[in-house]
């Protein structure tokens, strides 16, 4: 469905015009304004006005809190409550054994899928393109030396919400099947407000 695609085309793009909206998916920029207008009224969308150079504001569509739950919190509700038993049952030290030993599964299995990437460019990738099958709607973007990873939805989100640990493990992960000798800073963070998770990865020797 073409609301579907917005929806989709605002999740990975951010904050958009309807002309760019009509131009990514070659309709009309009064087509792309109507279909924008009635994901507003279903509450999925909202707009906000920014002045750029000279001329008139331009209006621009973001995915509100309702439409960003369109896409899905893997297992959320299951999540949340193992984690609240774990930790008051067993305590907080027991859970970041838990997390612990997650980490340490995902580690090998990435670096499993990882072999014979021998590159940091094509790590990244493979990288991007295992977080995406996981639900992450991870892409790369190259500049210079440096790449950026962004993930554009958390399907743990709520679970990483209500426990650091889970974000503080994907970042650990990045870091060790990534190489040491590769430097990996987190740039932004769902968790904190941003719209999107994003990493800063190159080589240590790198300027």
């Amino acid at each position: 469905m073409r609301t579907d695609q917005i929806l989709m085309l605002l999740k990975t793009q951010g904050p958009m015009t309807a002309a760019a909206v009509a131009k990514e998916l070659t309709i009309t920029s009064e087509g792309a304004r109507l279909q924008l207008t009635q994901l507003g009224q279903e509450g999925l969308v909202r707009t906000h006005k920014e002045v750029q150079g000279v001329g008139r504001p331009k209006q621009f569509y973001q995915l509100t809190s309702a439409g960003h739950a369109r896409f899905p919190d893997t297992h959320a509700d299951l999540t949340l409550q193992m984690i609240t038993h774990i930790r008051d049952t067993l305590g907080p030290t027991a859970l970041d054994r838990v997390i612990e030993a997650r980490e340490a599964e995902v580690q090998q299995r990435y670096h499993q899928e990882m072999a014979g990437q021998e590159t940091l460019e094509d790590r990244v990738h493979k990288l991007s393109e295992i977080r995406s099958r996981e639900g992450y709607l991870a892409e790369v973007r190259q500049e210079e030396d440096t790449f950026l990873l962004i993930e554009n939805h958390c399907p743990i989100c709520e679970a990483a919400t209500h426990c650091q640990g889970f974000c503080r493990s994907e970042l650990n992960t990045f870091r060790q099947v990534l190489g040491k000798n590769v430097s990996v800073e987190r740039t932004e963070h769902i968790v904190k407000g941003a719209r999107r998770c994003a990493y800063r990865i190159k080589n240590k020797q790198s300027k």
